[in-house]
């Protein structure tokens, strides 16, 4: 998942249960304190630490190797049903019970096949419900079936389920539904082992009204007509966070052989033109990392109010349209959410403490595919600009990339992990490690690490173990253990990692500081050239206030309020309201109305949180936008501005 340029939402690390007795480290040099040593307290599967604190599921006892999902989709009660049906490998002789995961499911019927085929009922029953994982659905399997089938359908609130009427699309002729199951929401939609150390195949079988083209996170024909009875098939084994859906008004535009955009009628050519380049980052990557493993690449361009700028869906990346600006100033995005394939789609974070192996690495990859592409200028630009973004964030207790050690009886919302820790500081990480090994042998290291761990879920300690044998080991002199430890286990950015310098973005700093201190902006002759990334500098080195003769003149200079630029939105209006102001407010509430990525309204709302006045400026324009919000972004803008579900 990919947050362009930007902090999530929330600025806490994510801090997972301890799940394995880690292998014994090499011994800590001086000055470096070694990870603390946590005793597991459950069976390890398949060579992955245990348990998932964010998951009911017993994989010790019983793994969900095949689902099988036969779903008819209802625009009008907002809801998926039919059956899933699960292929089941015990792995425990004396297991009786199969536990999944559930949210707001309602099962009306559980079986068992029997080896002539026939279904036996089977007893189940649901734990009371918890605000962050659900109800624990335990179905008794006394005899161990290999095939269990479950009838259900999906609450209209389900929250990894979003269900548009037609006036929120852009054609406004059809409806529009989209699955987000990223963290742990694919338990709102399907009963199942929602845990990342699991992987299964699936199959499906979506019933839609015939006008409306249904997809998965699967072998979509590019060459599908409409009829309203769609199937699908994914070889590749997947942990459950990457199963997807979505059905609408969709039409498809190829970019190359192997690669196209999914979109409605009146985006997808500007979504085409944009992503132009897709194949290019395709190559680039299998030359770097080897061969793509998941047969197509192709793109689906959601409405506006998808609430993350990318989600890595094999096959099917999901897509904002706000990224869609017209010079590809935003495309490493796609760079991003390809690279997953490789990082997080092929080699999976086993826990949410982990969540720095996919979006670390991954947001390195995407960083050599965009110098690959567009230049080292280019690239230097992003580093800066993501490595900015995490200095709010050196504290203590959330700037490790790897934690061991957690308050007992605290449990996280695992939507809430994603900081700009486990993306830019993983990446700088990686980048330091490149730069003392040397870049070819760094490459050959990372193909063999994505080639040894393919289809797997590992734990940090996991990926300690192995660069200590494959890189520190090989490369005695270049990289200490202590170095390496202190990135990994340590708050804070070590005082040795290496730095990046820009003078594209330096030029920007001194035009920012010559308006600032004697009121010269520079000319439009000058910033006519600036790219998205420029300008996205040019306010963020801005002062926390302004007045209002200083915001009149950059407006009247550059027309920041009411930007067509959603990037530059998230920064502007901000910075309007800190300052008083009052004149952008009809362009922040058509902003927030027609906006629902999360990153890109929730410093708004944050901003407008912190005054009476605006609080209740944004609780009023909250109100009027929230029927077209994703669930998800509900949830975060009710916690900014201290409103409970029901207010």
């Amino acid at each position: 998942m990919k947050r362009i340029l930007d902090v999530v939402v929330c600025l806490t690390f994510a801090l997972g249960l301890a799940g394995c007795q880690p292998e014994a480290a090499a011994p800590a040099e001086e000055g470096v304190v070694a990870p603390e040593t946590v005793a597991s307290t459950a069976a390890v599967v398949a060579g992955v630490p245990g348990p998932d604190e964010h998951s009911y599921a017993r994989p010790d006892q019983v793994i969900v190797k095949h689902l099988a999902l036969d779903l008819s989709v209802d625009f009008t009660q907002r809801s998926l049903s039919g059956t899933a049906t699960l292929q089941l490998e015990w792995r425990d002789a004396a297991a009786a019970t199969l536990v999944l995961d559930s949210r707001e499911l309602t099962v009306t019927a559980a079986e068992a096949q029997d080896a002539a085929g026939n279904w036996q009922a089977l007893g189940f029953s649901f734990s009371a419900n918890d605000p962050i994982l659900g109800s624990a659905l335990t179905i008794d399997t006394v005899g161990q079936p290999t095939t269990v089938r479950l009838t259900y359908s999906t609450a209209p609130t389900a929250s990894g389920l979003q269900w548009l009427t037609p006036a929120m699309t852009q054609g406004k002729q059809l409806p529009f539904m989209f699955s987000q199951s990223q963290q742990i929401h694919a338990r709102s939609w399907v009963p199942l082992q929602d845990t990342t150390l699991v992987r299964f195949t699936y199959e499906g079988r979506l019933h839609t009204p015939a006008d409306v083209m249904a997809l998965m996170s699967a072998d979509n024909d590019p060459a599908g007509v409409r009829d309203g009875d769609y199937t699908f098939s994914m070889p590749q084994p997947i942990p459950s966070y990457l199963l997807a859906i979505a059905a609408g008004d969709l039409v498809f535009q190829p970019v190359s052989d192997r690669a196209g955009v999914w979109a409605e009628p009146l985006v997808v050519a500007a979504a085409a033109a944009e992503f132009e380049d897709t194949e290019r980052m395709i190559n680039t990557a299998e030359a770097l990392y080897g061969p793509y493993r998941w047969d197509r690449y192709d793109m689906l361009v959601l409405p506006p109010s998808f609430p993350y700028g990318g989600m890595e869906n094999p096959r099917l990346t999901f897509l904002t349209p706000t990224v869609i600006v017209g010079d590809k100033s935003l495309v490493s995005l796609i760079a991003h959410e390809l690279a997953h394939s490789w990082s997080g789609n092929l080699v999976t974070f086993a826990l949410t403490r982990d969540a720095w192996l996919n979006e670390g690495i991954t947001s390195y990859v995407e960083n050599r595919l965009i110098e690959d592409l567009y230049g080292k200028q280019w690239a230097d630009m992003e580093n800066i600009i993501e490595r900015n973004a995490i200095t709010e964030e050196f504290t203590p207790e959330n700037l490790p990339l790897q934690r061991l050690a957690i308050e007992p009886g605290v449990l996280n919302d695992p939507d809430d992990n994603l900081s700009s820790t486990v993306y830019a500081k993983g990446a700088w990480f990686m980048q330091f490690l490149e730069q003392r090994i040397g870049r070819a042998d760094f490459d050959r290291f990372l193909r063999g690490y994505f080639d040894h761990f393919a289809f797997q879920s590992l734990s940090s300690q996991q990926f300690a173990d192995y660069a200590r044998t494959n890189l520190l080991q090989q490369f005695p002199d270049k990289v200490t253990q202590a170095e390496f430890d202190a990135w990994l286990y340590q708050p804070g950015i070590p005082e040795f990692a290496p730095a990046t310098d820009s003078p594209r973005l330096a030029a920007v700093d001194a035009a920012r500081s010559a308006w600032i201190e004697a009121g010269n902006l520079p000319a439009t002759t000058s910033t006519s050239d600036w790219s998205t990334l420029e300008w996205v500098h040019f306010l963020e080195g801005m002062p926390a206030t302004l007045s209002e003769a200083q915001l009149l003149a950059l407006d009247a200079a550059y027309e920041f309020t009411g930007t067509a630029n959603a990037e530059l939105a998230q920064r502007w209006y901000p910075l309007t309201v800190r300052s008083g102001y009052l004149q952008a407010r009809p362009q922040i509430a058509e902003f927030l109305s027609r906006v629902g990525r999360r990153k890109l309204v929730m410093p708004i709302y944050q901003a407008l949180a912190a005054t009476p006045d605006g609080l209740l400026f944004g609780r009023d324009t909250f109100a009027q936008a929230r029927t077209a919000l994703h669930p998800i972004t509900v949830g975060s803008i009710e916690t900014a501005l201290q409103l409970t579900p029901t207010q």
